[in-house]
C-alpha cells in the first residue's frame, strides 16, 4: 500500500455477520446489490473471494472479489505475448479481479487504490502457490478504466471495457 495511505484501515475477508453491507452505497447499483445480496453465496458457493476493508470492523469502506480465470491467448497482442516471453497455450491461467467498489462515504480517501493495491498483492502472493500470469478485470465504464490504466493495465483489444495486468508488472510494483 502507499507509504502516505491511511493507517487507519484493516482488509478482512467479507463477513456478513461483522461487516455491514446494509449501509455500503457506490456508484453503480449492481455493485452495491452484489455485496448486500451475492458476495456471500458467492463464498460459499467457492466461485469468488471477497475482501472487505473497513476502518473498524464492521463499516465496509469499500471491497473487492478475487477468482481464477482463464485468458484466451488469442485476445492477448502477439506483440505482449512476445514481449512477456508467454508461451503460445489456447488458454493462459489469470486472477480475475471480478468487482472492485468503493463506497461514497469514502470518495477522496484513496481508497480505490488501497483496494486495488491490496488486491495485486493477495494475486501476486497467490501465483507463487498457483500460477497466475495477470490480473484481469472488466471495468464498468470510462472512469473505471482510466482508473486501472493508470495502475499499468493494458487493454484487450477483443474485449471492449477488459483490461489486464502483466504478472510481471505486478512483481515490480511490488519490488519482488
Amino acid at each position: 500500500m502507499p507509504e502516505d495511505s491511511p493507517a487507519k484501515f484493516a482488509i478482512e475477508p467479507f463477513d456478513k455477520k461483522n461487516h455491514d453491507r446494509t449501509a455500503f452505497s457506490c456508484e453503480h447499483e449492481a455493485l452495491n446489490t452484489y455485496i448486500k445480496r451475492q458476495a456471500s453465496q458467492d463464498i460459499k458457493k467457492h466461485v469468488a473471494a471477497v475482501f472487505v476493508l473497513t476502518p473498524d470492523g464492521k463499516t465496509i469502506a469499500g471491497y473487492y472479489t478475487l477468482s481464477q480465470y482463464a485468458v484466451d491467448s488469442s485476445s492477448v497482442p502477439e506483440e505482449t505475448m512476445r514481449i512477456l516471453g508467454l508461451p503460445k497455450y489456447k488458454e493462459m491461467p489469470a486472477t480475475l479481479l471480478g468487482r472492485l467498489a468503493r463506497s461514497l462515504t469514502f470518495k477522496g480517501q484513496r481508497v480505490g487504490e488501497l483496494l486495488l493495491m491490496s488486491a495485486l498483492k493477495q494475486a501476486l502472493d497467490h501465483s507463487r502457490r498457483i500460477a497466475s500470469m495477470a490480473v484481469v478485470v472488466d471495468a464498468k465504464d470510462d472512469p473505471a478504466k482510466t482508473f486501472y490504466k493508470k495502475y499499468g493495465f493494458l487493454e484487450l483489444p477483443d474485449h471492449l471495457n477488459r483490461l489486464f495486468l502483466p504478472m510481471k508488472t505486478v512483481e515490480q510494483m511490488f519490488g519482488v
